[in-house]
């Protein structure tokens, strides 16, 4: 029998959506979210027609094996990153109106930009062990309970809750007090605006003074190796880069859901910074520079 006769066809494929958003949020890369919906699908289509047909539920059946092959990638993952050349910042994503280049993309690969996809969300995601990320994930943000998410993870609806708990102290420990949209988007534009003039006073300005700033390079590109502290520090050295890398071109476009920055050079890509803003200060900067993890924004339609 073909695939395409398989009754519940429509159903797996309406599921690929929620799996990569499900995958991307427990792993913070859209490479490795895309290869989790791929394994999950090969271990249905590798079961007999009699063994899928005994499943009562295969959106459940789909969700439940993501989760776990998340799970065993989330312990795999803190090893590597051990190894990972300085610091590993989440996978940014493109608003979804610029995505492929503004021509209609597959709607199942695109993931939904909530509040728990913007940048500092993911951050503080990364904090938490495998367990406390995936009970979180599915309980908090996909609203599965507890007797489910025990099933999935393989622990007790006690244990389950005990993970949550400790997840949502993480979250509110490091969450900074939101600003309005329209201020946030602001406070990006006028930072743009002074980075663009070299004014380092004015940068200074629009940092908090204990602000940080991180840079992804993945071994692959050169970036600083270790996160800078301090809102001078931070000022400083984006002068010193724009001296250093002549040709860059600034956009203010959405990344992961809020206003973030793109700088292109020669048309290309070359980082991708996300913000946390805290009342009218910029707290902390996420410079993305791993081409591995710009991919997304290859086609995306920046002019």
């Amino acid at each position: 029998m073909t695939i395409h006769s398989d009754p519940s066809l429509s159903t797996l494929v309406s599921e690929r959506r929620q799996l990569i958003n499900l995958a991307y949020r427990l792993l913070g890369s859209l490479a490795d979210a895309e290869d989790v919906v791929q394994e999950t699908y090969a271990r249905w289509y590798a079961m007999s027609r009699p063994q899928q047909e005994a499943i009562e539920s295969p959106g459940a059946w789909l969700m439940t094996v993501a989760s776990r092959v998340c799970l065993d990638l989330l312990g795999s993952a803190r090893v590597r990153r051990e190894s990972y050349v300085g610091e590993w910042i989440p996978e940014p994503l493109p608003d979804r109106s610029e995505w492929a280049g503004g021509r209609t993309a597959d709607p199942a690969d695109r993931v939904t930009l909530d509040e728990s996809v913007n940048m500092a969300f993911l951050v503080v995601l990364e904090s938490m062990t495998p367990a406390e990320r995936v009970v979180f994930v599915l309980h908090d943000v996909f609203r599965y309970p507890f007797a489910e998410v025990a099933e999935i993870v393989g622990r007790t609806p006690g244990a389950c809750r005990q993970l949550a708990s400790s997840a949502r102290r993480r979250i509110r420990a490091a969450q900074a007090p939101s600003a309005p949209a329209a201020q946030r988007a602001g406070i990006v534009r006028n930072f743009k605006q002074a980075w663009e003039a070299k004014d380092i006073d004015a940068l200074i300005g629009l940092l908090d003074p204990d602000a940080t700033g991180i840079v992804d390079g993945g071994g692959l590109v050169s970036a600083r190796l270790r996160p800078l502290e301090g809102g001078e520090r931070v000022a400083r050295y984006a002068v010193d880069l724009l001296g250093r890398v002549p040709g860059l071109t600034l956009l203010e476009r959405r990344v992961n859901g809020q206003p973030g920055l793109v700088a292109q050079r020669d048309g290309v890509t070359v980082v991708v910074i996300a913000f946390e803003i805290e009342g009218d200060r910029i707290k902390h900067l996420w410079g993305v520079r791993n081409p591995d993890k710009l991919r997304p924004w290859a086609t995306v339609n920046l002019a």
